[in-house]
């Protein structure tokens, strides 16, 4: 019946992602490159960590493989966006895809030669967990410098009015790809052979570096005098932190990402220990995410214009913390997938929302930097939320197993709770209609 469901789900969210939009042909290939590489993605998403629970056992070490995917955000945000308004956005993606492509091929070898390996308990001693962490920093960089092009790219390739459904339609196919199709896809391939998840990770990129090959035009920024780098790093820094809006919402986003990373590491083990769940059974658990985000893409502009900009924020703020709340109380895996479902949703439209408010205020020779200071703020507290995550499991060792492990849910709606508290008043619609939503 799950299955069932799941497919119903996939049917109607695919239709949803391909309803025509006259966004021009670029647009249509960057969209393309976005689905393929995801699939990629939302199979690296259950085979990074379930390699990594193979090796160990230890629920920090597993935390780690996640916290080398993410730590570039928060070490390379900033330089990459100085890299971005300094060289054309669209070859930036094409390396980076490439990198990325030869990098999961090169792993997938090693892993195929060195399994099946013993799993050891407490920190791992495997070589294959130290290659599976390097690798994964190597493209954590590779990804922060990548997306950040991409992101401002969009800009150059549809009209200023199309972009929340540029921005919504674009996310949508992502996740779908990331969530929905990916991790049951993974917990299948895993199954067969867990090399072979590296192999279909690699192969994303490897199309979607063709995709973006054929996207045509000039994406170079406007030529300006070359600044040395702290320069133009306060640049962008100065931007973002006069505009009290911008500020609080990248502030606040990086809360948010880290309380989310502290919950989806935490429920590797949580799925596996308490839940019972299989990796296939895992990979649809995630389809959750997948399901609220397609929607929320789909429909987030009939969603922003039905209840404002500012009321649907923080309408996402409390869909938030009832998701922490939910996977801390649960004892089966339905009502986590619920709680997933809509807070994705909201999560997504938060994302329309915020995003399009900086493609829009932010000038074309700066966008590059200010979006990469916004997501080092954004973006770069994740590997916290992944360290916290491990740290806090460890800590309550002397608590029931179970209970344990909810300890990273229970945490994490609270710090939402705070947030929601310190920035409420600030999210009003009249504050974002002052902003670019007139």
């Amino acid at each position: 019946m799950l299955i069932n469901s799941h497919n119903k789900l996939l049917r109607l969210c695919w239709i949803s992602c391909l309803m025509p939009e006259p966004l021009g042909k670029n647009y249509r290939l960057l969209w393309l490159s976005s689905a393929v590489a995801n699939l990629g993605d939302g199979i690296g998403v259950v085979a990074w960590p379930w390699l990594a629970s193979l090796l160990t056992r230890d629920p920090l070490a597993i935390a780690l493989v996640a916290v080398a995917l993410r730590l570039p955000w928060f070490l390379f945000s900033l330089p990459a966006g100085v890299i971005t308004d300094r060289h054309d956005r669209r070859k930036l993606v094409l390396v980076m895809d490439m990198l990325r492509s030869v990098a999961l091929f090169m792993l997938s070898l090693a892993v195929w030669h060195a399994l099946p390996i013993r799993t050891v308990t407490g920190l791992p001693d495997a070589m294959l967990y130290w290659l599976l962490l390097s690798s994964a920093l190597l493209i954590g960089f590779a990804e922060v410098l990548r997306d950040n092009a991409a992101q401002t790219l969009m800009p150059s390739l549809v009209p200023k009015s199309r972009l929340e459904a540029a921005n919504g339609r674009l996310w949508s196919i992502e996740v779908l790809m990331n969530s929905l199709i990916g991790p049951p896809l993974a917990g299948l391939v895993i199954a067969v052979a867990v090399p072979a998840a590296f192999v279909f990770n690699g192969a994303g990129f490897a199309l979607s570096a063709a995709m973006i090959l054929l996207i045509r035009g000039d994406f170079r920024p406007a030529p300006r005098p070359r600044q040395p780098l702290k320069t133009e790093f306060k640049q962008g820094f100065s931007f973002l932190w006069r505009n009290p809006l911008l500020r609080d919402l990248a502030l606040g986003l990086g809360l948010m990402n880290a309380t989310y990373q502290m919950m989806m590491v935490g429920l590797i083990l949580f799925s596996q220990d308490v839940l019972g769940l299989s990796a296939p059974q895992y990979g649809l658990l995630l389809t959750a995410g997948a399901v609220g985000g397609i929607l929320g893409g789909v429909l987030s502009e009939r969603v922003i214009g039905w209840l404002g900009a500012g009321l649907t924020l923080r309408l996402c703020l409390l869909a938030l913390i009832t998701q922490m709340v939910v996977a801390a109380l649960a004892n089966n895996a339905w009502p986590i997938w619920i709680a997933l479902c809509v807070g994705e949703f909201m999560a997504m439209i938060w994302n329309t929302i915020t995003v399009t408010l900086r493609q829009r205020l932010i000038p074309g020779d700066l966008l590059g930097r200010v979006n990469s200071v916004y997501r080092f703020f954004g973006w770069g507290l994740m590997p916290l939320g992944l360290l916290a995550s491990g740290v806090v499991v460890k800590i309550s060792g002397g608590l029931p197993h179970d209970m344990a492990l909810r300890t990273p849910f229970a945490l994490g709606a609270v710090l939402m709770a705070v947030l929601t508290l310190r920035i409420w008043r600030k999210l009003s619609n009249r504050a974002l209609a002052d902003a670019t939503f007139r």
